[in-house]
């Protein structure tokens, strides 16, 4: 039975100033004139997002009804909200919207058929919706014509929420609404709210069907063969993915069903702080027309995007379609992975810069998903934090990290995956002393981790994290890949392991009902 809700977001819809699926040039034509956008020297389009340059995750909501309430892992990061605050806030933003320009993008999450889900994003921005039709999948013209959304996205930047009266912490907010179908999303002009509101709602999804669904990056080599790259953000997931040797299945969100892997999305979002064509010759050559440059400063008379500048934040961004990526695999559907990398970013200087774990340590870590915040980088953060995200990916995970956890280990163990931990942080010291770890060598490693050649190796197993660190590595000098060597103080190095080690134990306390085979995985902190 159609909701009153929905009938109301229908008749806004009827609407003369509504556009529904424009191509890319009237969108970036309708993004000029609204927003004030430039054409850089490539022809992508600026965008400047003001007050929020990334995610607000505590602003972020789960409607909470009957039909989820034991379902969701409610916390910190899954917050309730009645329905009836959903209810009141969808209706002031639906009196909003009425008589405004918008812009509706039909479309698909998922590149597998059997299962992605139809969706319809709306914006108030053009420009977003030139984002949202670049990231999901876009359909052909005869599936337009059948379309019908199962989820409906309503992106309404510039109203704000009132705390008093909505429920919300802040002006901002972003609610997922299971029941109706809707995510609601206001006082934010980050884009990176839309693609990641339908990534939550695709983790809620697929796991009933069956489909475990990640936060990597995947691509696939001549011979078939398949490789998954889970990270946070800065680890280096997008980067090490786009090889120009291996096709790209896609730099951010997948799922791994009986089939094989597939793309939750149909573009990239690309991380572009520092950019080089030297470093990243593919991600620099997909941003043209079509792309949109998010808080990248340009320069007035040239049109030249500076990469180097972090004046308006370090969080740059750039989305693409992802055939803009000359050897992106499309549709992007492959088979089983071969190879499983965890990427961190270790500031403590103290983990191998390559590993490979056992089953039980690959769902240790999995759980843990650790990277590091680094010294300077925010204020009061005087040296390295380490940052747990579960699964790698804990923001956008509205089920129990146990369901994602358990359904991976099952896949590796099927599939004979082979798990490997690499650290794309420092070496030689910590942040602030080390150095970061050289990005050829990082290839090298993966490199000779999908070929086969780490399986031909001998390794020892670090005393410290357990882990089993090859004794050498094609193109890897042998000095660097146990951690300790390149340190000249020793002890420094034994102290700040020790450190990283008892942090992964305090931090696991809270996965005291998983098996203890998974537990003895940890790090040894004495």
């Amino acid at each position: 039975m159609e909701t009153q809700m929905n009938k109301d977001l229908k008749e806004i819809l009827r609407s003369g100033k509504v556009f529904f699926n424009l191509p890319v040039g009237s969108l970036v034509e309708c993004a000029i004139k609204q927003n004030g956008g430039k054409l850089t020297s490539t022809g992508a389009i600026t965008a400047e997002t003001g007050k929020y340059t990334g995610r607000s995750p505590k602003d972020k909501f789960i409607v909470d009804s009957p039909s989820v309430h034991d379902k969701i892992d409610w916390g910190s990061t899954n917050q309730p909200i009645s329905e009836e605050k959903f209810d009141r806030l969808y209706q002031d933003v639906l009196a909003y919207l009425e008589g405004k320009e918008l812009f509706v993008f039909d479309g698909f999450a998922g590149a597998d058929k059997e299962y992605r889900l139809p969706i319809r994003v709306i914006n108030q921005y053009a420009w977003h919706n030139l984002f949202a039709h670049q990231l999901f999948v876009r359909p052909t013209a005869q599936e337009l014509t059948t379309h019908e959304a199962q989820f409906t996205v309503v992106s309404a930047p510039d109203f704000e929420a009132d705390p008093a009266v909505h429920g919300t912490h802040s002006e901002t907010f972003i609610l997922v609404n299971f029941d109706r179908k809707i995510v609601l999303i206001g006082g934010t002009k980050y884009a990176g709210e839309i693609k990641k509101s339908i990534f939550s709602v695709m983790n809620f999804l697929l796991p009933e069907q069956g489909v475990l669904s990640m936060h990597c990056s995947a691509n696939k080599g001549k011979d078939g063969d398949v490789a998954l790259f889970f990270g946070l953000s800065g680890t280096g997931k997008t980067t090490l993915s786009a090889d120009p040797d291996r096709m790209l299945i896609g730099d951010d969100e997948h799922g791994w069903s009986d089939n094989g892997v597939f793309n939750i999305e149909g573009g990239c979002y690309a991380k572009c702080i520092n950019l080089s064509k030297e470093k990243e010759p593919e991600i620099y050559g997909a941003i043209k027309f079509g792309s949109v440059l998010e808080n990248v400063v340009v320069n007035e008379e040239t049109r030249e995007a500076d990469y180097d500048d972090k004046s308006l934040t370090e969080n740059t961004r750039a989305a693409y379609p992802i055939d803009y990526i000359a050897n992106a695999l499309i549709p992007g559907a492959a088979g089983h992975p071969n190879v499983v990398v965890f990427l961190t970013a270790d500031a403590f200087g103290v983990l191998p810069p390559i590993s490979r774990l056992t089953k039980e340590q690959a769902m240790f870590h999995f759980l843990s998903g650790y990277t590091s915040k680094l010294a300077g980088t925010e204020r009061g953060v005087t040296e390295p934090e380490a940052t747990f995200s579960t699964c790698f990916g804990q923001p956008f995970l509205p089920l129990s990290p146990r369901v994602y956890a358990e359904m991976l280990g099952e896949k590796i163990q099927s599939h004979n995956a082979k798990v490997y931990l690499v650290n794309t942080g420092w070496s030689g010291g910590p942040y602030g002393v080390g150095k970061r770890m050289n990005l050829p060598y990082t290839r090298a490693m993966i490199t000779a981790a999908l070929h086969g050649d780490l399986d031909k190796v001998e390794y020892k197993a670090d005393p410290v994290f357990g882990v089993l660190v090859p004794e050498s590595c094609t193109g890897v000098p042998a000095a660097i890949l146990d951690p300790r060597n390149t340190w000249e103080d020793k002890a420094a190095y034994d102290a700040q392991a020790k450190k990283l080690a008892e942090l992964f134990v305090a931090n696991f306390n809270r996965f005291a009902d998983m098996p203890d085979s998974i537990k003895s995985a940890a790090p040894k902190s004495n």
